[in-house]
């Protein structure tokens, strides 16, 4: 039986992890998938850790005046508040602001909460306000830049577990998204473990070929790999991988 942790087969977590999000982005380039990277978003924290779970969405789409106070924010039916609740332990709660920022998708009460329930991480092509609050729970959080505004202001929440786009990338429910420092990938559901694997073993050939450039190797027959230096990787792999650090 695999072993599961934080809404993601550990394996799978751990090589996805291991290959980061721009070699992860590589592998699903050539599978035909051009836009998996949000563009423009960026960890909060740079020390923060990487950031590995199935999508679940919530959409904004932007606020009205008579729609929108801390009236009715403050209602538990309030589809904001509720995803702080439902967001399933192990999952990105990805928000799709509309890249607006002129109001916060979340603050650091609302990420206490998610950490408190063991969610994963959060990712919004808008903003959030309270980022010193939000760094200091340690949740993993993606976003486009602050956005101080309680949220009212701009946003009005509208749909929950429902195709969303962020930062110019389509995401559905249960989407796995990678964040590290590179920034964020959403892989399609069905590719997962595919790329987990793919991308495991890319990392790994890239630790070669940077032991051979560093040695004064040219690039060319090095990377990309080469049929001559797969088979040079391979033999170094046999012989207990000589060099690393």
């Amino acid at each position: 039986m695999s072993t599961v942790t934080l809404g993601i087969d550990h394996t799978v977590r751990q090589q996805l992890i291991e290959a980061g999000s721009a070699t992860i982005a590589n592998l699903l380039y050539r599978r035909g998938l051009h836009h998996t990277m949000p563009h423009g978003l960026r960890p909060l924290a740079d020390d923060q850790e990487p950031l590995v779970g199935p999508a679940y969405t919530l959409r904004f789409i932007p606020s009205r005046e008579d729609l929108d106070h801390m009236g009715t924010y403050g209602r538990e039916d309030n589809l904001h508040r509720r995803a702080i609740e439902e967001c399933p332990v192990g999952s990105v709660l990805l928000i799709d602001a509309g890249g607006c920022t002129r109001a916060s998708s979340m603050g650091d009460l609302m990420a206490t909460r998610l950490r408190a329930r063991s969610v994963a991480g959060v990712v919004t092509d808008g903003g959030y306000r309270d980022t010193a609050g939000i760094k200091a729970t340690g949740l993993p959080c993606f976003q486009a830049q602050p956005a101080p505004p309680a949220t009212p202001i701009g946003l009005h929440p509208v749909a929950l577990q429902e195709p969303v786009g962020c930062g110019g990338v389509a995401v559905y429910p249960g989407d796995v998204v990678l964040g590290d420092a590179d920034g964020v990938v959403v892989i399609p559901a069905h590719l997962v473990d595919e790329v987990a694997r793919e991308g495991s073993r890319a990392a790994a050939y890239e630790e070669f070929a940077e032991l051979k450039i560093r040695s004064g190797h040219p690039i060319f027959g090095v990377f990309p790999a080469t049929e001559e230096s797969t088979r040079e990787y391979e033999q170094w792999v046999a012989a207990g991988r000589p060099g690393r650090e």
